[in-house]
């Protein structure tokens, strides 16, 4: 991964050619080098072949959608991945969530937060991408950061990145309250401080892999009005 200070790579994968070109010339003023796929097929031998910082990925193409194009990613890299699509109902922003993606913003948008969303999706990776060492062990629970693992009872889990990050910042502070907006800055970056719906939607998805019963949590404690703890006994 690229540092910030190096031009950054985005590859944008959308068949609109008129509105690839506006976004093009606006994200090369901002100084990024822009790589486009017109189609899901080209775009995942592109990201392959190119190896880009982050992936612009539309929902609705011909032949492979977004969708499929999503979970193919996920399938082989960690890439930060960004929807950018029409698709702004409160299912299908859950669903690209679900399927491994890192934003969602819908079309029409301001160019200054779309870029604030790339820039914190950017420095998110590149803090992914300094050493993180330790195995942290939880009762059943073992994250190992080295391998990028975690097993509950023995059992390996498959979670998302953006999952795998916030159940590490946790794992690190052990019984401490923490609040809202400390869990955001630290997993999705200062512009995301004030998005508690979405953290609650990962804390929901987190419960769901790692706890025996997700409606009465053994780890994960909501302190109401205020954060989470994970309790470890």
């Amino acid at each position: 991964m690229k540092g910030q200070s190096m031009a950054s790579t985005l590859l944008v994968i959308d068949d609109d050619r008129e509105f690839v070109e506006l976004l093009r010339k606006r994200l090369e003023g901002a100084g990024y080098q822009i790589l486009v796929a017109l189609d899901g097929e080209t775009g995942l031998r592109m990201l392959e072949s190119e190896r880009p910082d982050l992936v612009i990925l539309d929902i609705m193409m011909p032949g492979m959608d977004g969708w499929e194009v999503c979970r193919r990613i996920r399938q082989i890299s960690t890439i930060p991945i960004l929807m950018l699509t029409a698709k702004g109902m409160t299912t299908d922003v859950v669903y690209g969530l679900e399927l491994g993606a890192d934003d969602y913003v819908t079309k029409p948008f301001q160019a200054d937060i779309l870029l604030a969303r790339i820039r914190a999706l950017l420095r998110r990776a590149n803090s992914r991408a300094l050493p993180e060492q330790g195995v942290y062990r939880c009762g059943e629970i073992v994250l190992d950061l080295d391998q990028h693992t975690v097993t509950v009872a023995g059992q390996p889990v498959q979670l998302t990145p953006l999952e795998f990050r916030l159940l590490s910042v946790m794992m690190r502070n052990p019984g401490r309250l923490l609040p809202h907006r400390y869990l955001l800055t630290q997993v999705w970056g200062p512009e995301y401080a004030d998005d508690i719906d979405n953290l609650k939607l990962y804390i929901h998805y987190l419960r769901q892999k790692i706890e025996l019963d997700p409606r009465h949590p053994r780890y994960i404690l909501t302190e109401w009005g205020i954060g989470y703890r994970f309790q470890c006994d």
